[in-house]
């Protein structure tokens, strides 16, 4: 079965934000899994959307992972 994004339950992420220049580079981790992504934002975008843009980077991440047979 192929897991989908919206199909990750991420009950806590942890977000890291850091002034790069004239961006702002952001840290999505699931602690759970210890699996991260990172992305640039403009420094005027909105906080909330941002943190919900990554989460979903995030939760695209680990179903890709999940989809990865194990040998």
């Amino acid at each position: 079965m192929v897991a989908a994004p919206k199909d990750v339950y991420l009950p806590e992420v942890l977000f890291q934000f850091q002034r790069v220049g004239g961006s702002v580079r952001v840290v999505a981790i699931d602690p759970i899994t210890g699996i991260e992504v990172t992305m640039v934002a403009p420094p005027t975008g909105e906080i909330e959307g941002v943190k919900r843009i990554a989460a979903r980077k995030l939760a695209y991440v680990i179903a890709k992972t999940k989809q990865k047979p194990s040998n």
